[in-house]
């Protein structure tokens, strides 16, 4: 990720947005579009942490970027929350042929450990 495309709240709220909206006729989309703007927010958090510690983290992988969380978060329980909840995230966000989408209570679940971890960034 390159740049920060919005704030990672307003992204999540978008995400939560659309969960609490699915519909029927959109079965198998909105989980997913729902996952992409948690992740989005996600990654946006993550950015913003590094830019308030001045850490040039940007241009790792993201896998790199997530073991490093562990160090500056300050909170290991929290972090490996993260890892997962990233992971999560990014495979939810691809269509495999023969797996279902996630349900609304896995999202629910890593959408909270996303605005666990902006709440943490935000902290002075």
């Amino acid at each position: 990720m390159k740049g920060a495309d919005g704030d990672p709240r307003e992204l999540l709220g978008l995400a939560d947005g659309l969960l609490r909206r699915g519909d029927p006729a959109t079965a198998g989309l909105w989980p997913r579009a729902s996952a992409l703007l948690a992740l989005r927010a996600l990654e946006t958090g993550l950015l913003r942490l590094w830019e308030r510690r001045a850490i040039e983290l940007q241009g790792c992988s993201m896998r790199t970027q997530l073991i490093c969380l562990r160090s500056y978060l300050e909170d290991a329980r929290l972090a490996a929350r993260v890892g997962h909840a990233w992971s999560a995230l990014s495979r939810a966000c691809h269509h495999h042929t023969y797996e279902l989408a996630p349900t609304s209570g896995e999202l629910h679940a890593w959408f909270t450990v996303v605005s666990e971890l902006i709440e943490r960034v935000e902290r002075p």
